[in-house]
């Protein structure tokens, strides 16, 4: 892999991150580089998103300060985060470096080896998932020459855990990928016709996959098209926000982001976005 493929940026003036996008075969997945030097203790804002988060460190502990779940006041040098339906803060002394590899739920499943659902809202030590394969990967990853022999060994370890793994129900599979794909603009009713389910068997197949019900899926979803779209501004006004991602009006926008995010639209906008 050249380093021309990799995206690289600099943030805060601290905060440099690399960026991967694996190849088609390990669709679904994307990895990020971080290093991070403040020379003073800091906190980082954690939002709901459609991925789990697998962090692999070779940086100082991170606290949990405010996370769901029974992982709050807990702390993690390497560790996979479920999906959430609510925002958290993560703390550090000021030195962070390290691999994010963000899964798809589907994706996620076949390298986790269980459904994602079993992880939602919950934050673990990546060793409780993964065994202590988890911890030596974050030890090879560390002592590895720059960010390109680091992806190169992720897109081999990956490749080989997903090689003949179980995956889900093809009808649970089309209803979270169809989900994704509406932006969470999707009717439930919808999804279980297209599928040849009842609505309530697909909720319950659903949930007890990934761990959300479709309509709390769809709403996760739907919250991290307009924080991106927020955060990378040019978006308009917060009414166009609201329009172009699924919300009734921007009232509806707003009580979303408090409940989802803690702080109102206005508070996210040109935000340097994490989880």
């Amino acid at each position: 892999m050249d380093d021309a493929e990799i995206s690289y940026g600099i943030h805060r003036g601290q905060w440099r991150t690399w960026t991967k996008t694996p190849a088609p075969p390990l669709a679904g997945v994307d990895y990020h580089g971080f290093v991070l030097h403040t020379g003073a203790p800091t906190t980082d804002q954690v939002f709901p998103g459609p991925k789990l988060t697998v962090i692999l460190s070779f940086g100082d502990p991170l606290r949990m300060e405010q996370m769901p779940g029974r992982s709050a006041g807990g702390t993690y040098v390497s560790f996979v985060a479920g999906l959430h339906a609510e925002h958290g803060v993560i703390g550090h002394d000021g030195h962070q470096a390290g691999v994010q590899v963000d899964l798809d739920p589907l994706v996620a499943r076949a390298v986790f080896g269980m459904p994602p659902g079993e992880l939602t809202g919950e934050v673990v030590p990546v060793a409780e998932v993964l065994g202590r394969f988890g911890d030596e990967l974050a030890e090879r990853l560390a002592g590895a020459r720059g960010w390109s022999s680091r992806f190169a060994l992720l897109d081999d370890v990956l490749a080989r855990r997903l090689h003949g793994a179980p995956r889900p129900a093809p009808e649970v599979a089309h209803a979270w990928r169809r989900l994704l794909a509406a932006g969470g603009a999707v009717r439930v009713d919808e999804l279980a016709g297209e599928v040849g389910w009842s609505r309530r068997h697909l909720g319950q197949r659903f949930q007890r996959e990934f761990g959300l019900t479709p309509k709390a899926a769809a709403r996760v979803v739907r919250f991290d098209r307009a924080r991106w779209a927020l955060a990378r501004g040019g978006h308009g006004t917060l009414a166009d926000v609201a329009a172009t991602y699924g919300y009734y009006d921007h009232a509806h926008l707003d009580r979303e982001f408090r409940a989802l995010a803690g702080r109102p639209p206005t508070a996210l906008g040109g935000l340097a976005a994490t989880g």
